[in-house]
């Protein structure tokens, strides 16, 4: 009995090796990519589902907390909190189109950045280890743990406060540049979004160390014989990058897009993220939620048009 039983299982283990053999290379990476990111899934519904249904609830109430028996009543208003979110409130709207602005200056310069900052540590030079080190330091030193350090901290918190301070009061070659361009007339759009990247560039650098990695990941994955066989035909190193490097790194572009947007909008100091916050503070849940739930479904729509945009111009390959 225990043998005819061992039998049956021996086939069927067969039977799943075979079925997986026959899988396509595709279907096999998305099996690993699947099984990659089941303990997300599994941990997204078991303590986010519900949390998020109850929002979601709560959109579409009035509730009023009762502290005595910690708890909360739902009453249901309809339409309610979404029209005070956006007829109203006087700040969501102007909020979000400032952050909004502000995301269309900052996401595509950090995209830039990064793609440049990527293809000089892809070189092979003495010390490329510690520069690629250093580049990814702000992806830690931004991290939660530290940021509530920062806050939590008398001493950090001071020398926060002491470098915006010295900032704001100095002028810094840029407003000099500034003033002169304004001065000769020679100051357009592009030149005045130019000189804003610049004075951004510490906070651009801060964000754009995990796109450096995507990047660096996908230029190391090109094959140096497309390089040599570009070089043997005679094409410049110019030409290479537009047609060889720029197209087979363009779907990373995407990844590195999507990714900022997202990092923008969820930041720790987003405008529309702060006032939330208040709100929950403020024991408003059904406002709060209500602003929360608006917020995500134009962040994400927002995401769906750029990325559509995008992949439209993305060059896959095999």
């Amino acid at each position: 009995m225990a043998e005819l039983i061992n039998e049956k299982k021996q086939k069927k283990r067969n039977f799943l090796a075979q079925k997986y053999h026959d899988f396509t290379f595709a279907t096999k990476n998305a099996i690993a990519g699947y099984l990659f990111i089941s303990p997300f899934i599994l941990g997204f519904l078991v303590f986010m589902f519900l949390p998020i249904l109850e929002s979601l609830r709560m959109v579409f109430s009035s509730v009023v907390p009762d502290l005595e028996q910690s708890r909360y009543v739902m009453t249901f208003t309809g339409l309610e909190n979404l029209h005070r979110v956006f007829f109203d409130d006087p700040e969501f709207t102007r909020l979000l189109t400032e952050e909004l602005l502000k995301m269309a200056f900052n996401v595509p310069a950090t995209i830039v950045f990064a793609f440049f900052v990527a293809l000089i540590i892809n070189q092979k030079f003495k010390g490329r280890s510690i520069v690629r080190s250093v580049f990814f330091l702000p992806v830690i030193l931004s991290a939660g743990v530290m940021l509530g350090l920062e806050t939590s901290s008398g001493l950090l918190s001071e020398y926060r406060d002491l470098i915006q301070e010295s900032n704001a009061l100095s002028t810094g070659i840029t407003g000099v540049l500034e003033e002169l361009l304004l001065s000769g007339g020679m100051m357009d759009e592009f030149l005045f979004y130019v000189l804003h990247i610049v004075n951004q560039i510490y906070n651009i650098a801060l964000v754009s160390g995990m796109q450096i990695i995507i990047f660096l990941s996908g230029l190391q994955t090109i094959s140096p014989s497309m390089f040599e066989a570009s070089k043997i035909e005679g094409a410049t190193a110019w030409e290479s990058f537009w047609k060889i490097t720029f197209p087979m790194i363009s779907s990373l572009i995407l990844v590195n897009v999507v990714y900022s947007v997202i990092d923008y909008f969820v930041s720790s100091d987003n405008s529309v993220m702060l006032k939330v916050t208040t709100e929950i503070s403020r024991m408003d849940y059904g406002f709060s939620s209500a602003m929360a739930w608006a917020y995500f479904l134009i962040v994400i729509s927002l995401v769906g048009v750029i990325a559509g945009i995008i992949s439209k111009r993305v060059y896959y390959y095999e």
